[in-house]
């Protein structure tokens, strides 16, 4: 019995020697002990889980060079690699996981409207159903802050800066012509369908540094990556039809779409203020060809658009007015490739081709044709360190070919210019945690026709200040060509430059989103010339400046009303400009001081309806009266339009869609025509410069067929 006991006592003994104790303690960055966090051993079962004090301890038979992973829910997982031996009283720090979605957000001078993204102020699905937007893209941001409301254009107006301060990208490849032309007081629209489309980046000021060339704005539109099924969709409208289709094979589809528009019955059913000759007809045609790779995908996207009209408008200085007869054409192709290279780098690339025709004919008289053909090529690489470091860099080209041709009495010839610019940037994005994040760029630009070299930082920082709310800070330097009306004249012309200081609160929570952004905006080398209007005989220069300053409030709110959707915008602008042929520094005629607009959303189960409400307000736009030694000394009345829109579920593919534009027909003058002679008391008599027509109905019926029999073109209905 004693020789057993001993037998025994050596057993334990020797089994003892062959276990080693691995133990230590697990705490986040602030010390604080991490509860049920598991620790082991890679490739074995040995380990165990953290108690309440954040402690741990386990046995192992393991020896030599082994590797412990530390791993808890919402923190980083840790390995640490080291003898086994060594492997013990350790104490280990986690950091926060900054992959989750509480993370700090850089958001400074930035509006996401994407379904995929973290905080997104608007989805894919605002765009086609906001009561004032009928269809267009443009018009649904332009009930976001920052935008000013210049009802006779069309375009995007930001923050005291003209249309043309604004860039278009689609899929991040430049698009040079993103509106089709029209004639004065008529306002344009975006040339592209919504329906192809499943996010939007607006960035009102201090975007990255991959986009230069832009002054105030850049405009993100990102195609769909992959169809969810076949389907085909109709449209049939009062003032046309459209039709499209979406093929999908294993890796492959194809989404295509076509539409019609014509004026001319809606015309002669709701005669405007113009003398139509042939109202406005114009065709579409789209196509977004999807090739996915086991590391990444192809997309091509081509649109052709051609449109037409001819009519005569008043004109307070000829008693037969102004006969405008347009016909433009335009063809855009857009090549991209977004994927994986191993070892956390990824490559994007692209190339655009943009070919843009515009015939003009002023009175029989006059005759101009504007022929631009552009080209973008881009390719950026991004390596991805780690969770908390990235780092981007690229370069990127592009190509204007510009020619005008005029036919008059007074002139005849062709002139133009080739305008190439070549650019490299590079960006980090460093989280130093959740709550803290900062992302910074240098971009370098060369300008082949003005001979000028700029190299500019843009940066941003972002601090979570609560679990909610968040402050950003962004500041960035930016360069941008002289538009093309000026270039034909002077291709010398130097680059345009601002800088932006924005400072931005954003709290979101449960369906809730509220933003205020302070920003600050300084001109320098704006385009300045001596005469009435610019031409050959102009003395231009680069002498202008400006400066644009305000605040931008946003609130949404989808939860709080049973079935009620709405938003808040507004924008306080103070902005004055010394440029083109101003005399003084004033407040340019494009912007106004107050712009307000309420959005809202209600779905009727009983009705099966959707019903839209959208109001917008602006206050009124400086302009010069000629009666007065004043320039830009008064003010057109304010602008109002409430606007309303109905979407009725017919069956679950099957939309009855109604809007109206402007449902009470507020008389809103967008300026005033002066006599360039005075009478004889030597007053300058004058015409308001209204709307074509107050009012703007719009029916359309929607039809989708799909593989699931439920998908319609407004699917969230």
């Amino acid at each position: 019995m004693k020789r057993l006991a001993i037998l025994m006592t050596l057993l334990f003994s020797f089994a003892s020697f062959g276990q080693t104790t691995i133990s230590g303690k697990v705490t986040d960055k602030k010390q604080q002990p991490i509860f049920g966090a598991n620790v082991y051993l890679e490739g074995t079962y040995d380990g165990a889980t953290t108690n309440e004090t954040g402690e741990f301890s386990f046995e192992t038979s393991e020896s030599g060079s082994q590797v412990l992973i530390i791993s808890y829910l919402s923190y980083e997982t840790k390995k640490i690699a080291g003898d086994v031996s060594t492997l013990n009283n350790l104490t280990i720090a986690l950091r926060d996981d900054v992959n989750t979605l509480d993370t700090v957000v850089i958001s400074a001078g930035t509006f996401e409207a994407n379904d995929n993204s973290k905080v997104s102020v608007l989805n894919s699905l605002d765009v086609v159903t906001t009561a004032s937007a009928v269809g267009d893209f443009v018009g649904a941001l332009q009930t976001l802050p920052g935008t000013s409301t210049v009802s006779e254009d069309g375009r995007l107006f930001v923050r005291g800066g003209d249309a043309g301060e604004t860039q278009i990208f689609i899929d991040g490849i430049r698009v040079f012509t993103p509106y089709s032309p029209t004639a004065n007081n008529i306002p344009t629209r975006g040339r592209y369908s919504p329906f192809l489309f499943d996010g939007i980046t607006f960035s009102t000021g201090g975007y990255s540094a991959e986009y230069g060339n832009a002054l105030s704005s850049v405009l993100l539109l990102n195609t769909i990556d992959e169809p969810d099924q076949e389907k085909t969709d109709i449209g049939i409208m009062s003032v046309g039809g459209s039709l499209g289709h979406t093929e999908k094979w294993n890796n492959t589809s194809l989404s295509v779409n076509a539409s019609y528009i014509n004026l001319a019955p809606y015309i002669a059913l709701y005669p405007d203020r113009n003398d139509w000759h042939k109202p406005y007809e114009g065709g579409q045609g789209e196509a977004v060809f999807r090739q996915k790779f086991e590391t990444g995908m192809l997309k091509f996207y081509a649109a052709f658009d051609t449109s037409n009209f001819d009519l005569t408008q008043d004109d307070i200085n000829d008693p037969d007015g102004v006969r405008f007869k347009l016909n433009n054409r335009n063809f855009y192709a857009n090549t991209s490739y977004q994927g994986l290279l191993g070892n956390n780098w990824s490559i994007q690339s692209g190339l655009s081709y943009t070919i843009a025709r515009t015939d003009i004919d002023v009175n029989k008289e006059l005759d101009v044709a504007d022929d631009e053909n552009s080209i973008h090529i881009k390719a950026k690489l991004k390596k991805r360190f780690n969770s908390r470091f990235k780092l981007g860099f690229g370069l990127e080209h592009f190509s204007t070919d510009f020619e005008e041709a005029v036919n008059s009495e007074f002139f005849n010839g062709t002139y133009g210019f080739t305008n190439n610019n070549t650019a490299a940037f590079v960006e980090s994005d460093i989280i130093f945690s959740k709550d803290l994040a900062l992302k910074a760029g240098l971009r370098a630009d060369n300008y082949e026709l003005s001979n000028e070299f700029n190299v500019v930082p843009r940066i941003s920082l972002a601090y979570k200040t609560s679990k909610n709310g968040q402050l950003s800070l962004a500041y960035g330097d930016f360069y941008q060509n002289a538009n093309n009306g000026l270039l034909k004249f002077n291709p010398s012309l130097k680059t345009q430059n601002t800088k932006h200081y924005i400072m931005n609160y954003q709290y979101v929570n449960d369906g809730k989103i509220f933003r205020a952004e302070l920003y600050r905006k300084d001109y320098d080398n704006l385009v300045k010339y001596d005469t009435d209007e610019a031409g050959f005989d102009s003395s231009f220069s680069n002498s202008g400046s400006g400066f644009a300053q305000g605040l931008d409030i946003f609130w949404r709110d989808n939860k709080s009303l049973k079935n009620t959707d709405y938003w808040l915008s507004y924008s306080y602008l103070d902005t004055e400009r010394n440029h083109l042929n101003f005399p003084t520094q004033a407040q340019p005629n494009f912007a106004a001081t107050h712009n307000f607009s309420a959005v809202a959303k209600y779905w009727v189960d009983d009705w099966k309806s959707q019903i839209g409400f959208a109001y917008t307000y602006a206050s009124g736009r400086p302009y010069t009266n000629p009666n007065t030694n004043q320039f830009l000394g008064e003010k057109t009345k304010s602008y109002n339009s409430v606007s309303l829109n109905w979407a009725y579920l017919i069956s679950q593919q099957k939309i009855l869609y109604v809007s109206v534009n402007n449902v009470f027909a507020f008389k809103n003058i967008n300026g005033y025509q002066y006599a360039n002679s005075p009478d004889v008391n030597g007053n300058f008599a004058r015409r308001s410069l209204v709307p074509a027509a107050d009012q703007f109905f719009f029916i359309g019926f929607f039809w989708t067929i799909s593989e699931d029999g439920k998908d319609n073109q407004l699917d969230n209905l």
